[in-house]
């Protein structure tokens, strides 16, 4: 167990962040532990990394507690990749060009009705064409997501994601260079004035507040680990757009679409990659990775190749 002091050079940071700053673990290595609760702050045990501390905090980290991590029993289903599946939710591995659910106007492929195809029972909470949905990726948006089968679990995760107990982390290749490397964006999303289809930060929107921090500097880019503590429809894709460096690939919030086509992107480079939760019916910590599909590794690629 490690014993340590929060200084007032980190008050009102995120507790992730200020253990991984002062123990030297990778704040991936932080959300594990906070996961695993192994991390408390003054007395009291951390469940979610984006609780903020206060200077003169303590700070308890035990290193030595083992990261509880799911079952990971990984198969191809009617085009999805299933990660993990029991009684109570599967989590999928959406690809791009899938949508989470049916909606108007899309005629394509979706999560719920591949399942449902597949022989998967889904919860029958919810909207008619959105049942067991408890979150949404865009269809452009590949990565990993959560449906739930039981009506239990349906209303545990939805609550879950209500109380941003959540943990949602993506990778985001922004065009250009954010400076700093590492923040937070706190702007308020709505719909846009002008684009019935699009979203932008507007006052009176909706509360939305995303983190980034730098993973590696490209020539044209800059590979982004985001962490969202809200939301919001095409949140990341906004706030990236918002100060001025949108993902890669995403010509609809302002990206260049010549270094799209010059790496070969026909979408934005976003990818849900890490997602966290306590299990509805066990109680336990589960966390799932999900590592870039070919089209965005390829992007990467040709990227650091020119660097």
């Amino acid at each position: 167990m490690t014993v340590l002091l929060v200084p007032d050079g980190l008050d009102g940071e995120r507790v992730d962040v200020a253990a991984a700053r002062m123990t030297g673990l990778t704040r991936s290595r932080i959300a594990d532990l906070i996961d695993a609760g192994g991390v408390q702050l003054a007395g009291r045990t951390i469940t979610r990394p984006s609780t903020r501390v206060s200077g003169g905090d303590l700070l308890q980290v035990d290193t030595s507690e083992p990261v509880r991590t799911a079952r990971v029993v990984p198969r191809e289903v009617a085009g999805l990749r299933i990660v993990y599946d029991d009684p109570d939710l599967v989590v999928v591995d959406k690809p791009a060009g899938v949508a989470a659910h049916p909606s108007l106007g899309w005629d394509g492929p979706d999560v719920v009705g591949h399942l449902a195809a597949a022989g998967f029972r889904i919860s029958t909470s919810g909207a008619a064409e959105r049942q067991g949905i408890v979150q949404r990726l865009d269809v452009g948006t590949s990565g990993l997501m959560v449906v739930a089968k039981s009506e239990h679990a349906y209303s545990v995760l939805k609550q879950a994601f209500r109380d941003r107990t959540v943990d949602k982390v993506y990778l985001a290749l922004a065009q250009g260079h954010p400076d700093p490397f590492e923040g937070t964006i706190d702007a308020p999303i709505g719909r846009h004035p002008g684009h019935d289809w699009k979203f932008a930060v507007v006052a009176g929107g909706r509360p939305s507040i995303t983190h980034y921090e730098t993973v590696e500097v490209l020539r044209a880019a800059t590979l982004l680990r985001v962490h969202l503590e809200t939301g919001r429809t095409h949140q990341i894709r906004v706030h990236l757009s918002a100060i001025g460096h949108p993902c890669v690939g995403d010509p609809l919030y302002g990206a260049d679409p010549v270094l799209a086509e010059r790496l070969g992107l026909e979408r934005q480079w976003l990818h849900a990659a890490e997602l966290g939760f306590i299990h509805p019916d066990n109680g336990e910590h589960v966390r799932f990775t999900s590592e870039p599909p070919v089209d965005l590794a390829r992007a990467l690629d040709v990227l650091r190749a020119e660097t």
